[in-house]
């Protein structure tokens, strides 16, 4: 997608080194940064300069690539790739993207393991691109829909950020709005702040921007209010990792806003490419490890003041002590659809099974 008319993905390969957009510093600031090494990849993981399910996944694949350039070492390789599942531990994609890179590498000599882990990365990337295309044209149908029968603007809420920025191209949740926009069709997209970090004010609202779409900031609490009122025709939101059941793990916050759905009649989609689910769990709420991020991240907040200076101030008083779990889990049974790359299925394990045959 684009910014500043400019198109770009969120992570390319250049002269030996992974170029990432530094996401830390959006909406203020466009940064490329450099990952020169392995270590540089996993902190770019941890301190959240990328993320997104499927952006943190190829960042992991191309921090595999970086190993070997480092030391073309088994031992090294196999360390490095412990190290990387171990620096977030909730969207799945992370250790998919490092088990699927390890399995092509196994038995593969010096000489050639650079080059056919550098394909096997972009692959990996390639591959997530078309996913989410796909993701997009298959959400725009229920678009569509809406619009036919509405005959206006269709009203989207979405939480988090699950765009372009949180993939390599497209988007998940926001892929079916550029589909629709592209196609000419109006709509307007509620953006929830989402707190603590800020990513759908930050980077939603952001590109969203770039992409010339109409959307709103709103309050993370504000969702309720709106669907009361008629003003969210829909809800689309992303996942770090769907149950074989359809349990959707995603940024804390999403539970409620499909409590909010189901109380207003309003569909509540997620958006998801397949390596997103975890087959091997069932049961979201009681197997998901729930990552907890420092409590720094509740009591400061990052902004640009009217000097035009980024900097961070504290919200909390001295003293507070602060609770900062990163994502929580919405059932089964609240989510209207999933919305991937082979189509669009019911929240359940016959409904994935039906789309994923070969993986269930």
């Amino acid at each position: 997608m684009k910014i500043n008319g400019k198109q770009y993905r969120t992570i390319w390969f250049e002269n030996k080194y992974v170029k990432i957009i530094d996401q830390t510093k959006l909406p203020h600031k466009f940064l490329i940064k450099d990952l020169k090494n392995v270590k540089d990849a996993i902190n770019a993981i941890k301190n959240m300069e990328v993320r997104g399910a499927p952006l943190i996944g190829a960042t992991a694949a191309y921090g595999l690539v970086l190993s070997i350039i480092e030391k073309n070492d088994l031992s090294f390789l196999k360390k490095s790739s412990e190290d990387l599942i171990a620096a977030r531990p909730t969207a799945i994609n992370l250790k998919w993207a490092v088990e699927r890179m390890m399995k092509k590498l196994s038995g593969v000599n010096s000489k050639d393991i650079l080059n056919l882990a550098l394909d096997e990365a972009k692959a990996i990337m390639e591959e997530d691109v078309s996913f989410c295309k796909n993701i997009g044209l298959n959400g725009l149908k229920i678009i569509e829909e809406i619009s036919n029968k509405k005959k206006n603007t269709v009203n989207i809420l979405t939480h988090c950020n699950a765009g372009w920025l949180a993939t390599i191209d497209w988007g998940t949740a926001t892929s079916p709005i550029y589909h629709a926009h592209q196609k000419g069709i109006k709509v307007h997209v509620w953006v929830d702040e989402t707190r603590p970090r800020n990513q759908g004010a930050n980077l939603t609202s952001y590109e969203l921007n770039e992409e010339g779409i109409s959307n709103t900031v709103i309050t993370d609490n504000a969702g309720g209010h709106l669907m009361q009122n008629g003003l969210v025709d829909m809800v689309i939101v992303g996942t770090d990792r769907t149950t074989s059941s359809g349990d959707v793990c995603n940024k804390i916050g999403t539970y409620l806003k499909a409590l909010a759905a189901r109380d207003n009649d309003v569909p509540f989609y997620v958006a998801l490419p397949s390596p997103t689910i975890d087959w091997k769990v069932k049961d979201g709420l009681r197997e998901i490890p729930i990552e907890e991020r420092g409590e720094s991240e509740v009591s400061m907040i990052q902004g640009k003041d009217s000097f035009g200076n980024i900097s961070q101030i504290k919200v909390t008083p001295d003293g507070s002590v602060g609770s900062n779990p990163a994502f929580d889990v919405t059932p089964a049974r609240l989510i209207t659809g999933l919305i991937t790359e082979r189509g669009v299925c019911e929240a359940s394990l016959d409904g994935l099974s039906r789309l994923f045959s070969d993986n269930s």
